[in-house]
């Protein structure tokens, strides 16, 4: 009985003497602190407040994070906000998307889509049925491409190797298409055995000779792929206009470097235009000779800045004949999304997707080339509305790849550029990226495609139509500041060739 009394008692006087210290050191690291932040001149905050200044600073970084939980309204947020997150995340789980009670949308905001329901809509279906539409006629090997919506460009690299097996096993299943963006092919962009979409950057990663220009062998190496479909030749985006992709160091791994063809572990910023394209005329002939050498259809990446830059382009199809015209427009709106931007780029440069899109085809279509340029909408158009309001304006198709992203699990945490997203999605660090089960976000990847066009396809079938490519600029209106709404075809008209007298 002494012995336990006298443990107890030792253990007790130990425990104080923990206690004490642990206290002292405390204090010694808060007095440490206090110095510290009293000496220092970068930060005025911590000077004139030592310790409690630094406070400001967590609670700045951690202010996007509560915002989004606990203080932002369903439709506050952006570049997304908590209602179009949610439903995609409740369509890439199959769940129903039904909601009870009314619309929480405030329908009176300027540029808000509504769509004009037919008085007699078709009887025999409650969807509209999309048809399958061929890209490039003129290649050796067209594309008839199955889906109206399809997965945008987003690089290995940009995306983590589970991010990227998983979009391709989704993109199989639904029967949608998987842009590579310009980071090269991976053996995961092939794994799922999907319609696979090349994009060529400014840097030609994955098909580039040794002095970084295009390489003929490495193209038909790419194109011996059956998967591979088409080329995408990318001139720009949308969140960084006039300046050429960033990968930043810590996200090349030695295999990101292999298949990109890059040093291991350094920047990698591709030039800001493709150097040996000094013309339209140019970039017309480089789309020319990709076609030649891989028999498969090509097309332009761009972000619009001016659509009378445009026009030349057009001039210079027709100079040199139809036949020689990218098969396929890409047409990015200056909202487009990235992992790393600079901001001045990413907010002020670039036309926006609701103005250059309809331009685009308007210019498009009044140089005669309506059916041999596929125009492929791309730029913050997550939701089924977004979409049918594309196709309304003129697109061919429309690929996503925040929308697809936010099917895998991101949670916007904003973190895209700095190889610390906690869903696995963008970054290469191998504990995080154990959070994205392939296995079940692949299923999730293609419920959320099904999801988008089954409801574009129910939208088609309200306004009056049985394939969504036949819903027009009429079938669509757009809130003004007063808070009325006027058919689309009234603000922007559809070009109409001239009746002939």
């Amino acid at each position: 009985m002494d012995l336990d009394m006298g443990f107890a008692s030792r253990a007790i006087e130990l425990a104080a003497v923990v206690f004490i210290v642990a206290i002292g050191l405390a204090v010694l690291a808060v007095l440490l602190l206090f110095v510290i932040d009293r000496i220092q001149t970068g930060d005025a905050i911590r000077r004139n407040y030592p310790v409690i200044g630094r406070f400001r600073h967590i609670f700045s970084e951690l202010g996007e994070f509560f915002r989004q939980y606990f203080f932002a309204m369903d439709r506050e947020e952006l570049p997304f906000n908590r209602a179009q997150r949610d439903w995609v995340w409740r369509a890439s789980k199959a769940e129903g998307n039904t909601v009870p009670f009314g619309s929480t949308r405030n329908i009176t905001l300027p540029g808000t889509a509504i769509f004009a329901n037919a008085a007699f809509p078709p009887l025999d279906d409650m969807y509209a049925k999309t048809k399958p539409l061929v890209i490039g006629p003129n290649a050796r090997l067209p594309f008839e491409a199955p889906s109206i919506f399809n997965i945008s460009g987003m690089s290995f690299g940009a995306i983590s190797k589970p991010a990227v097996r998983a979009l391709s096993r989704g993109a199989r299943e639904a029967g949608i298409w998987l842009n590579t963006g310009e980071g090269g092919l991976s053996p995961y962009h092939l794994e799922g055995g999907c319609d696979v979409v090349f994009q060529i950057g400014t840097a030609k990663y994955g098909v580039r000779d040794a002095q970084g220009g295009l390489s003929d062998d490495r193209l038909k190496e790419v194109a011996a792929h059956d998967c591979v479909r088409m080329f995408e030749l990318k001139l720009s985006q949308g969140a960084k206009p006039g300046k050429g992709g960033i990968l930043p160091g810590d996200k090349v791994t030695p295999e990101i470097a292999r298949i990109r063809g890059i040093a291991v572990g350094q920047d990698s910023i591709s030039p800001n235009r493709h150097p040996e394209a000094n013309s339209w005329d140019d970039l017309l002939g480089m789309v020319g000779h990709i076609r030649e050498v891989t028999g498969k259809p090509t097309g332009l990446k761009m972000a619009v800045g001016s659509v009378d830059a445009m026009e030349p382009l057009f001039e210079a199809i027709i100079a040199r004949g139809a036949e020689h015209a990218p098969d396929f427009l890409t047409i990015d709106g200056g909202e487009g999304g990235t992992g790393a931007s600079p901001m001045p780029l990413l907010d002020l440069v670039g036309m926006p997707i609701r103005e250059a899109l309809p331009r685009v085809v308007d210019l498009r279509d009044r140089y005669g080339l309506k059916e041999r340029i596929r125009i492929v909408a791309s730029a913050k158009l997550i939701n089924p509305s977004d979409v049918a309001w594309a196709i309304c304006a003129g697109a061919d198709f429309v690929t996503s790849a925040r929308g697809f992203m936010f099917a895998l699990g991101c949670i916007q945490a904003m973190r895209c550029n700095r190889n610390t997203c906690p869903t696995g999605v963008t970054t290469h660090n191998p504990r995080l990226q154990k959070g994205l089960v392939v296995e079940e976000k692949y299923l999730r990847v293609a419920h959320y495609a099904r999801a988008v066009v089954k409801e574009v396809e129910t939208i088609a079938h309200s306004v009056g139509v049985t394939e969504p490519r036949e819903m027009r600029r009429r079938h669509v209106r757009i809130v003004q500041a007063d808070g009325t709404s006027v058919p689309f075809n009234r603000i922007l008209p559809s070009y109409k060739p001239p009746t002939p007298s």
